[in-house]
């Protein structure tokens, strides 16, 4: 029988299983199992998508009843119709440069958010969100959901990676997915989702199938994981070696701190020897300085106190000088005062005299100031009176009082009323 090989699997006793298909793209499937014996004569490596020509009994699968192909030998035909595309496509974006190392970007070291796009009822969901809450507990976990088998699967995943990239705060991003036959990981072959792998604007760890499992996707992801497992615990840390490493390093830099304040000690312990001298010189001068101290305080306290003495008798002398000052000017000012007092016009007033002044109140300071019948005003020391002139009475002595303001008489007003 001839046919495509798809599906598969050596299992660790030996025995192989697979099925064949039909290589004009049918549906016809045929379940095979190759059991240790025939296995180990085959001269090849069978892998998903060779074209094989098989021998062997048709049997039945007793647990399943289902109709198997028991293989006793196989060889080698060539390559199958969807592993040949696969090959045509992925010599053509490798020469586009989409899988070159260069354009390969590095996973963050520390992630704090990770985005995982496969479909949430895959098991490769499971096994990523279990080897994330092992090992990195602080990693926070975004799903993007999308199928990741089908016709609408190459559609989907485009979108997903584009939101997985869009997303805030996401570190990278994880494409998984479980193992499988070549035609049902065959979305993550398909040019768009690869161009797409490329594209995202976070660092893609792609872990799709099992480790002998390869795909486009992978050749264009940043990093390529054999398992999802795997691809959870290459973009995540382990956070006890984390710790571990934190604490050899704290430890190091603990050494390195005592080392370094080692080593200044002893620059220190040879700094003061070498100043020993320089310190008792240091010490000397102190005392020196010490001992000035003393003699200055003393000579200022004597100067201070002969100064004080001398500013003492000069206050003395002062205050003695301004008291004969005090007396001398008070004396002289007490004269002035009787002066001015003898030349108060009160007083004169006080003494029986008289003022007479005219309606307009210029002193009369003669007889020939008014005439009959004018109206004067008389001012004594204590009040005043207006009279009229009823008669004029000459006196020759009234010349020699002209200018002053007082009569020469006690207070007296001849022919006046």
């Amino acid at each position: 029988m001839r046919g495509e090989i798809s599906g598969f699997s050596r299992a660790a006793s030996g025995h192989c299983y697979l099925s064949l298909k039909d290589a004009d793209g049918a549906a016809a499937l045929l379940r095979c199992a190759m059991f240790r014996r025939a296995a180990a004569l085959l001269d090849f490596a069978p892998a998903d998508g060779m074209q094989v020509e098989v021998r062997g009994r048709i049997g039945v699968y007793e647990p399943r009843g289902e109709l198997q192909l028991v293989v006793e030998g196989m060889r080698r035909l060539g390559a199958g119709a969807l592993y040949e595309e696969f090959l045509r496509l992925r010599a053509r974006l490798q020469a586009q440069g989409l899988f070159d190392a260069a354009r390969k970007r590095p996973l963050p070291p520390y992630p704090h958010r990770l985005a995982v796009v496969t479909s949430p009822q895959a098991a490769a969901w499971h096994d990523v969100m279990t080897a994330l809450r092992r090992r990195a507990p602080q990693v926070e976990v975004v799903l993007v959901a999308s199928p990741v088998q089908g016709e609408q699967a190459p559609a989907a995943l485009v979108e997903a990676l584009a939101r997985a990239g869009r997303l805030a705060g996401v570190d990278a991003v994880l494409l998984v997915r479980g193992g499988g036959a070549l035609e049902d990981l065959w979305a993550f072959n398909d040019e768009r989702v690869v161009r797409a792998v490329a594209a995202c604007a976070r660092p893609v760890v792609c872990g799709v199938g099992h480790e002998s499992d390869l795909t486009l996707a992978d050749l264009a992801a940043d990093l390529r994981a054999p398992t999802p497992t795997a691809a959870a615990e290459l973009a995540a840390p382990e956070q006890a070696q984390l710790a571990a490493a934190l604490q050899q390093q704290a430890l190091a830099l603990q050494r390195a701190l005592r080392r370094q304040l080692d080593r200044q000690a002893q620059r220190l312990d040879a700094a003061a020897l070498r100043l020993g001298p320089a310190v008792a010189a240091v010490a000397a001068q102190h005392e020196r300085q010490r001992a000035l101290a003393v003699r200055l305080h003393t000579a200022l306290g004597v100067q201070v106190r002969a100064h004080g003495q001398a500013l003492a008798q000069r206050a003395a002398r002062l205050g003695r000088s301004t008291q004969a000052a005090m007396a001398l000017a008070s004396t002289r000012l007490a004269a002035q005062a009787d002066r001015l007092q003898a030349l108060d016009p009160h007083a004169v007033l006080r003494r029986g005299f008289v003022w007479v002044e005219d309606e307009s109140g210029r002193a009369v300071m003669s007889v020939h100031g008014v005439a009959p019948q004018d109206r004067v005003r008389a001012v004594w020391a204590d009040g005043a009176a207006r009279a009229r002139i009823e008669a004029l009475e000459g006196d020759s002595s009234a010349h020699d009082g002209e200018g002053k303001g007082i009569s020469g008489h006690p207070a007296r007003a001849g022919g006046a009323t």
